[in-house]
């Protein structure tokens, strides 16, 4: 509908005749439901209990996941209000890894309390700010029950990972994969002048190989190469390695313009090859005599260089990616070449062996034993491609969260325990204001509230018994009071090793938060119509 109001001198057309606009109450309920719908969708695969969801996209490849993010990436939403949620769980697993679905459940929650008090004629800015006071104050709860710990302890750090992995495809190997993702994180760990630790994941080479079972994924002190060596006469296994990182092509290189050559002489041309041929040799001289036994190099190498190679007994790898030779100088401690005159036995990476592993019907090159390897790899296996693919997302959570804990040394209970421990105090705080935010406040107790009822109702348990129950003891003085959804209790979740980072659980809080108070203050939806808009040209959908 056009925006038509009449003028002094006759009607007056602000926006095209196409256009639709949606006002007011229309606009709030129409954003708020699309939002809640987004949440539903994902509100059964909260939890150690939640289920699996099947996404065929439109070329008919399969994802089978649980992770919140993936399933809302790999669906296509339309409605404006709905991409907004959708980029709070991006944010989440860009930020932190974990807690995406809980992110999700909770702005849908928020949304549909906020619902109920629009309906009741309070305003949405006094909402907005209520919500914002009551988020501000969830935080404050969790920096005050927050548990600290050493950036290095490894007892809590695999609690972490395997908190993380509970809740997935992998839980049953849960326990022997939190061994493998908190060593690889802790090798790439470095400390900072400030005397705090970082951790870059680049540093980590994730490759995956459908075949074998989960039990076959290993960690690589050093770096996996999906290439295969290139001369059949090379050895297949090197034993206390030197390695020449090289990203020149070990080649002839044609000249930048084009030129010609005139021959006359049938012994000038056996002369022009034979220069070529020495050439070559004289580079693979040089590579040699800085004692090199392995060569990996970015570009390619010729078949004469090959040779060479092979006949000094040397291995090869040829065009291996610039961002793995990064992470090989990093895990060999070599440095990368660009010009052979320039190598010297000090740029050399060291590692204990180097060799051609088959793996399933492809040949992959290993650098296994480097010392201080700054750099490592994760080989992921499993029954079938599919699960390889939820392996790896659910790796690259535990990761994260074991990231998180050593960047930030700080642990919450998981199972629902410090969001409804917050819930509780945030509903005596409530009283202490005057007016109508004190709704909003509560409203969003109540919300953070659909954390623990969520993982409550997707493991099979009474709601209302399990969350008056949860009440009761965390009232008696045990904050850690969780729920057990593996075996449908309700339990002390610290005793039971169940924790997660502090900083995953905050950045529900902030991410929710701000973009529930988005959605509510938007009272008027303006969808111009022209071919960037829905199919077919339309505006949107709303």
């Amino acid at each position: 509908m056009a925006s038509i109001q009449q003028g002094p001198n006759g009607p007056v057309l602000v926006l095209k005749e196409s256009a639709l606009q949606q006002k007011g109450r229309d606009a709030q309920q129409n954003n708020i439901t699309a939002a809640k719908l987004v949440a539903d969708l994902v509100k059964s695969s909260l939890g150690p209990r939640g289920l699996d969801k099947m996404l065929v996209d439109s070329l008919g490849d399969v994802t089978i996941t649980n992770d919140g993010a993936t399933i809302l990436k790999e669906i296509d939403v339309q409605h404006p209000a709905a991409k907004m949620i959708v980029e709070i769980s991006k944010t989440v697993d860009n930020e932190v890894g974990d807690g995406t679905t809980s992110s999700v459940v909770f702005a849908g929650a928020l949304l549909a309390a906020a619902e109920d008090l629009l309906k009741k004629d309070v305003h949405s800015s006094t909402i907005v700010e209520g919500f914002q006071e009551a988020a501000e104050k969830t935080l404050e709860v969790y920096g005050q029950v927050s548990e600290k710990i050493s950036p290095g302890d490894r007892a809590a750090l695999l609690k972490v990972a395997k908190t993380s992995m509970e809740s997935k495809l992998i839980s049953e190997d849960s326990e022997e994969l939190a061994g493998v993702v908190v060593d690889a994180v802790m090798s790439v760990a470095a400390k900072a002048k400030d005397g705090s630790t970082t951790v870059d994941l680049d540093n980590i080479k994730v490759e995956k190989k459908a075949g074998g079972s989960i039990h076959d994924t290993q960690i690589v002190k050093g770096i996996v190469l999906d290439k295969e060596i290139v001369h059949s006469g090379m050895p297949s296994k090197v034993e206390g390695a030197k390695i020449a990182l090289v990203d020149t092509a070990l080649e002839i290189e044609k000249t930048e313009m084009s030129s010609e050559i005139r021959i006359t002489d049938p012994a000038q041309m056996q002369m022009f090859l034979e220069e070529e041929n020495r050439m070559l040799k004289e580079m693979i001289e040089k590579i040699k005599q800085a004692g090199a036994s392995v060569v990996i190099c970015q570009k390619g190498i010729d078949d004469i260089a090959q040779h060479y190679l092979a006949k000094h007994g040397m291995m090869a790898v040829r065009r291996v990616k610039e961002s793995d030779m990064t992470k090989l100088a990093k895990a060999s401690g070599g440095r990368v070449i660009s010009n052979i005159d320039d190598l010297s036995s000090g740029d050399l990476g060291a590692a204990d062996v180097v060799q051609q592993k088959k793996v399933e019907s492809d040949k992959w090159v290993f650098i296994e034993g480097c010392k201080d390897a700054r750099s490592v790899s994760l080989l992921i296996r499993g029954g079938s491609q599919r699960v390889v693919d939820e392996v790896d997302r659910s790796i690259h959570d535990a990761l994260m969260v074991t990231k998180d804990v050593i960047e930030k040394p700080a642990i919450v209970a998981g199972g629902g325990a410090p969001e409804a421990y917050a819930a509780a105090q945030l509903k005596t705080w409530a009283d202490s204001f005057d007016g109508r935010e004190q709704l909003a406040v509560k409203k969003f107790a109540e919300a953070l509230e659909s954390i623990p009822l969520t993982i409550s109702e997707n493991a099979g348990m009474d709601p209302i018994d399990t969350m008056a129950t949860l009440r009761a003891r965390q009232g008696q003085g045990s904050k850690w009071t969780g729920i057990d959804a593996r075996n449908t209790e309700i339990a002390d979740m610290l005793k039971k090793s169940i924790v997660e980072p502090a900083a995953v659980k905050e950045q529900i809080i902030k991410s929710a938060t701000e973009a529930a108070c988005m959605i509510l203050r938007i009272d008027d939806v303006i969808a111009v119509s022209g071919p960037p808009g829905g199919a077919g040209g339309g505006p949107p959908p709303m």
